[in-house]
C-alpha cells in the first residue's frame, strides 16, 4: 500500500481498526473473558470522547510528521457526529484514527504500541 495514494478518510478507517485491535488485546490481557464485559469495557477506549482525551495525552509526544497525520485526520470534513461527542471530540478522535492508520501503513508497529500505551496509561489498572 502506498502511503501517498491513501486518502485521509481511508487512513482514519484503517486506524479505527488498528486501535480496536489494540484495545481488544489489552482487555483480553487484563483478564476480561465474557463478551459482555469486553464490549462494555472497550467503549471506555473507543468512544470519541475517550479518544479525544487520549489524543491530548499523545500530542506532546508526536513527531512533526505524526502531528501532520493527526491534523489531516482532524480536519476531514465531518458531516455528522455521534450523539455523545462534541464536534471537537469527534474531530480529534478521527485525527487519532488517521494517525494510527498512517503508522500502520508505514509499518511502525512498535511506535503504535508505544503511543497506545501513552494514550491509555491510566487504564492499565
Amino acid at each position: 500500500m502506498d502511503l501517498h495514494t491513501v486518502g485521509t478518510a481511508a487512513l482514519a478507517y484503517l486506524g479505527d481498526a488498528v486501535i480496536e485491535l489494540m484495545v481488544r488485546e489489552r482487555l483480553v490481557g487484563m483478564g476480561y473473558s465474557s463478551s459482555k464485559a469486553l464490549n462494555a469495557r472497550a467503549l471506555d477506549f473507543v468512544r470519541a470522547s475517550a479518544q479525544a482525551q487520549a489524543m491530548e495525552r499523545l500530542l506532546p509526544h508526536l513527531t512533526e510528521e505524526e502531528e501532520g497525520a493527526f491534523r489531516r485526520g482532524r480536519n476531514i470534513g465531518h458531516t455528522n457526529t455521534p450523539k455523545r461527542a462534541t464536534v471537537a471530540e469527534y474531530r480529534n478522535a478521527t485525527g487519532m484514527e488517521a494517525l494510527f492508520g498512517y503508522l500502520h501503513i508505514k509499518g511502525e508497529q512498535a511506535r503504535i504500541k508505544e503511543l497506545f500505551k501513552l494514550a491509555y496509561q491510566e487504564d492499565e489498572k
